[in-house]
């Protein structure tokens, strides 16, 4: 690190505070996952002590992570899948309404030549007032002919595209069912995850549950300040002047609870947080951590600049964004609010620059 120290970013002089916050959030578990849990599945083993309690609720919180990450991306499927199934269903509506137009043309020439030809042409030409007339006539009823031969065929192009079409469309709400259960399979798996850690909380006890809560902070803040007094963010300048905006919006929303699924602007989960700070530098990024593994340029983390991505963990399930001097700011998991932490808190898989 730096010997030179800058000043302190915004949210630095809040990072008391806002653990204090954490501390009170995780004693309330004020868990917000969009209606009543189910039942908790049993765990393995019923845990004994106040640490072995811990180590299980962070277990159950990882794994709900896990869950929620998994959830977002299903819930961008759904809305692609949605998007092009109803581009398939309008171009087939369009397609049958053009089939319908072109196959009353046709049967419109057809009739006029059913009605023209009940003599044999020969007869016609000699018994006609007017040979001259009638053979152009009858020029102009070769061409109607191949005009309508030409037609036919397009009009059989054209089924055939709709049948495909259509194939398509069906295809795609197949998949959309899928999705859409996927998506209440992974919510289910973040409610009974966050389920089986509040009933472990409860097992605590009001003053056990404080006491958990108010360690884990300590914990956070030790390992973001490195034991020392004030937090040291380095002198890096941001990898961008759009990085800069990014990292000052994720640092205002120090204290912020942890919600899955959601991307702000009151509540976030990790990737959400990424989201929606990006998005006040006016960039757009995937929905997902494992996504946004792949919404920049990769480097190493000697390279890690304010403002980069970090990503954490083999699947990928976790993300943060580099503040400088070996701290990230994160949702760190349900329960906890948005807070600084060392970078090396978690195993590094990435660090992405946008």
């Amino acid at each position: 690190m730096s010997a030179h120290r800058r000043p302190q970013l915004p949210g630095a002089q809040r990072l008391t505070r806002a653990l204090v916050l954490t501390a009170a959030a995780t004693t309330a578990l004020g868990l917000t996952v969009g209606g009543p849990a189910q039942a908790a599945p049993r765990t393995p083993a019923e845990p004994t002590s106040r640490n072995d309690v811990k180590v299980r609720v962070d277990q159950l919180y990882e794994e709900a992570e896990q869950a929620s990450e998994r959830y977002n991306a299903a819930q961008e499927h759904q809305k692609q899948l949605q998007s092009e199934a109803s581009a398939l269903q309008s171009q087939v509506a369009t397609g049958q309404d053009e089939l319908n137009r072109m196959r009353q043309d046709l049967a419109a020439v057809a009739g006029a030549q059913y009605r023209s030809g009940g003599m044999d042409p020969g007869v016609q030409l000699m018994l006609n007032s007017d040979p001259d007339g009638y053979l152009a006539r009858v020029r102009a009823l070769d061409q109607a002919t191949q005009r309508q031969n030409d037609s036919l065929r397009q009009l059989l192009d054209r089924q055939r595209r709709l049948d495909q079409r259509r194939a398509e469309a069906s295809a795609k709400l197949a998949e959309l069912d899928g999705v859409r259960q996927s998506l209440a399979e992974n919510k289910d798996q973040v409610r009974q995850r966050l389920a089986s850690a509040q009933q472990l909380l409860n097992g605590l006890g009001p003053a056990e549950r404080a006491r958990l809560a108010a360690e884990d902070a300590r914990a956070a803040e030790k390992r973001a300040t490195r034991g020392t007094d004030r937090l040291d963010l380095g002198d890096q300048p941001p990898a961008s002047d759009r990085a800069a905006v990014a990292l000052a919006a994720a640092v205002s929303k120090i204290g912020s609870p942890y919600v899955f699924g959601s991307t702000g602007p009151r509540t976030f989960d990790c990737s959400g947080l990424m989201y929606w700070s990006w998005r006040q530098a006016g960039v757009t990024l995937p929905r997902t951590s494992q996504a946004q593994a792949s919404a920049g340029r990769r480097i190493s983390l000697a390279e890690a600049r304010p403002g980069d991505l970090v990503i954490f963990y083999r699947d990928m399930h976790h993300v943060g964004m580099y503040a400088g001097g070996g701290v990230v700011v994160h949702a760190p998991y349900p329960g906890a609010r948005v807070r600084y932490e060392s970078v090396n808190a978690m195993p590094v898989t990435g660090v992405v620059r946008v």
